[in-house]
């Protein structure tokens, strides 16, 4: 059984419905955040170095739960998250760093070394943040996201 080995918790300011995490040295990355950037509406999606979140907010802070495991997770209950994703994320180093309209102090540490890296991501809160924002309601920590990132 996999064991949980660091949770990091964030604050996550998105802006155009969007925000990144990426490898902190942007050397690493060929395409850094927020060029070429998904299609709208895409919830998650994965490039050598960097994941690219699609909310459903178009500005507000969101709330980030990062955790690095020994070995895949079990999954989260499907009920308690609107969307999730999994993937494989590639990356040089052992540090991602949050983007938002530019480059956060928000650093992910994944391990020592950098190599590729089983994630799940999941989100709740997304369709609630979104009718906040057209009613022009405040909608800051409404959205959830859970990250988890394990050796592959």
């Amino acid at each position: 059984m996999a064991r949980r080995l660091t949770r990091q918790e964030f604050e996550i300011n998105v802006t155009f419905h969007s925000f990144g995490l990426q490898e902190t040295d942007e050397s690493n990355v060929p395409v850094s955040y927020p060029d070429d950037p998904p299609e709208y509406g895409q919830f998650l999606h994965v490039r050598p170095g960097r994941l690219d979140f699609f909310s459903g907010g178009h500005t507000h802070a969101a709330h980030a739960i990062v955790e690095v495991w020994d070995g895949a997770p079990t999954a989260e209950e499907a009920g308690r998250w609107e969307d999730q994703a999994e993937d494989t994320l590639t990356t040089v180093g052992g540090e991602l760093i949050f983007w938002d309209m530019g480059k956060t102090e928000d650093v992910v540490q994944l391990g020592e070394t950098g190599g590729t890296w089983g994630v799940r991501v999941a989100s709740s809160g997304r369709s609630e943040v979104a009718e906040l924002e057209e009613q022009g309601e405040d909608a800051d920590g409404v959205e959830q996201y859970l990250l988890q990132f394990w050796r592959k």
